[in-house]
């Protein structure tokens, strides 16, 4: 009787039998009391952002014992201090836009407050919610989720060190991402002074007096955040125009429009020094057209600034993780190089994300990360991201879409000969009755006989919802013909693209 109660408290066989979905490794030697056990899994993702996250989260979902390590908050760039945190900080400014309009609308708004207080409040509340949601999901999903700092180790088989803890799988997904490309005092005094656009996000008041070095899609998007909610803002580029890597119809056109809302922009012009007074920021600038030989350097200043953000680039989260150990290649900036399948150098390790410096958008992160999982745990050998064709937003004022070749691409490519442009340029029927206007463009690529559309690029007033559907039709392989054939939608400005002679 005593035998069968003792029996009843013990676990059963079956229970104490069962495994879990990752295992242990003992490598520990009666010799050797110091070496630590190795947990093994299936997949073992470093980084927990967009591209890390998506495909844990589909390996899971097809059985791989999964993990994922990340050193700050779940979520990564985009989340936390990039696309999500800044599209509030827009939509608050596009509010602020349509406050110039109310009265033309017929609206008596009286005496209008913003509080950057509040609205930074509610944002960070909201990015809070959305770090529970990724640790609730990881969790639904059974992923085990590891906090902290992870460092290839010289074992034999690829092995990362977390906390002194070591962890190994057959495949291994480096997704650590980016962050913001910073001088140093070497190279411009005083630059330390600057913050970038993570310390964006951590602005408790609004600037009176803003300063915004590059002339990239972030440098734009703050500029014009900063500059509509009313902080008065200079923008400071190297060349004559923002956005160049884009088509220079939208580059002209959004250097325009920047101007036009009431952003300084400084050309030809680089920060020269930056120092402390009792008033904020004194910011030295020199200014030299390199198409005037003859001229003279200019050295001014822009005075009583309290906010100088660099916006100059983006670099790979690599240092930290000793990946030489494993003989991973990366390119001159540290890049990880990757090939079509998002393979590294080194077999069983993979990268995917702003880590690999290629198409720097969460969407790609996303998408690189469940087709590298479909391939690695359903079997699907060709399994890959189409990187061509990508659509693409910037979220300026107004917002700007864009996807495929830009004219000057599709030039260099199909020669000048088989490229059609077709391009518009109107007043938004919006704007029709308001004080404030605001030009829309717009602009078609198309390559051959069959006009085959092969770019397409606009800028202006809903042109960031409008350009997802026509990426589906180019994606398809649409035509100009395809195009006209389309009934217009009236009165909208997106029917400009099916009416374009």
């Amino acid at each position: 009787m005593l035998f069968i109660r003792i029996c009843r408290l013990l676990p059963s066989v079956s229970e104490s039998l069962a495994l879990p979905r990752h295992g242990l490794i003992r490598r520990s030697m009666a010799s050797d009391p110091t070496a630590t056990e190795t947990t093994r899994f299936d997949f073992l993702v470093i980084g927990g952002g967009s591209g890390g996250l998506a495909g844990a989260r589909r390996a899971s979902e097809l059985g791989a014992a999964t993990a994922v390590i990340e050193s700050h908050k779940l979520g990564g760039t985009c989340v936390n201090v990039g696309c999500v945190p800044k599209k509030v900080m827009w939509n608050a400014a596009v509010h602020a836009e349509y406050l110039h309009d109310h009265s033309d609308y017929g609206f008596d708004v009286g005496n209008v407050r913003f509080s950057w207080e509040i609205l930074k409040a509610k944002r960070d509340a909201y990015i809070s919610h959305l770090n529970r949601i990724y640790r609730n999901n990881l969790d639904k999903a059974k992923i085990q989720t590891i906090q902290g700092h992870a460092r290839f180790t010289n074992d034999p088989e690829p092995t990362v060190e977390v906390n002194g803890k070591k962890y190994t799988a057959p495949h291994i997904l480096i997704a650590t991402g980016g962050q913001p490309s910073v001088l140093s005092d070497n190279e411009v005094p005083g630059a330390s002074l600057g913050i970038t656009s993570d310390g964006f996000f951590e602005l408790e008041t609004l600037p009176k007096r803003s300063v915004i070095v590059g002339a990239g899609y972030i440098a734009v998007e703050m500029a014009g955040i900063l500059s509509t909610l009313g902080s008065k803002t200079s923008l400071i580029i190297r060349q004559t125009g923002v956005l160049r890597n884009f088509d220079s119809f939208i580059s002209t056109n959004c250097t325009k429009e920047l101007q036009n809302s009431g952003v300084d922009v400084w050309k030809n012009s680089q920060v020269k020094s930056v120092c402390k007074t009792d008033k904020g920021l004194e910011v030295t600038l020199v200014t030299k057209d390199p198409e005037k030989k003859s001229d003279e350097e200019k050295i001014r200043t822009i005075q009583e600034v309290d906010c100088l953000l660099w916006a100059i680039g983006r670099q790979p989260n690599t240092s930290g993780l000793n990946i030489g150990e494993m003989t991973v290649d990366t390119d001159e900036r540290g890049h990880i190089i990757v090939d079509e399948f998002q393979n590294t150098s080194r077999a069983g390790i993979y990268a995917v994300g702003d880590v690999c410096g290629k198409a720097l958008l969460t969407p790609v992160a996303i998408a690189a990360g469940r087709k590298l999982a479909h391939r690695l745990f359903e079997g699907k050998k060709d399994s890959k991201l189409d990187y061509s064709t990508i659509p693409t937003v910037v979220f300026s004022h107004p917002p700007i879409g864009t996807v495929g070749l830009t004219e000057e691409e599709a030039i260099r490519s199909r020669g000048k000969e088989n490229v059609k442009i077709y391009k518009t340029s109107f007043t938004p029927m919006y704007h029709a009755i308001t004080s404030r206007k605001s030009q829309c463009i717009m602009k078609l690529v198309c390559v051959g006989k069959e006009e085959k559309v092969v770019g397409l690029h606009m800028q202006g007033l809903g042109c960031d919802e409008m350009l997802q559907g026509f990426a589906v039709a180019i994606k398809m392989g649409a035509t100009k013909a395809d195009f006209d054939k389309t009934i217009a939608i009236h009165p909208t400005s997106s029917e400009e693209f099916v009416t374009m002679r």
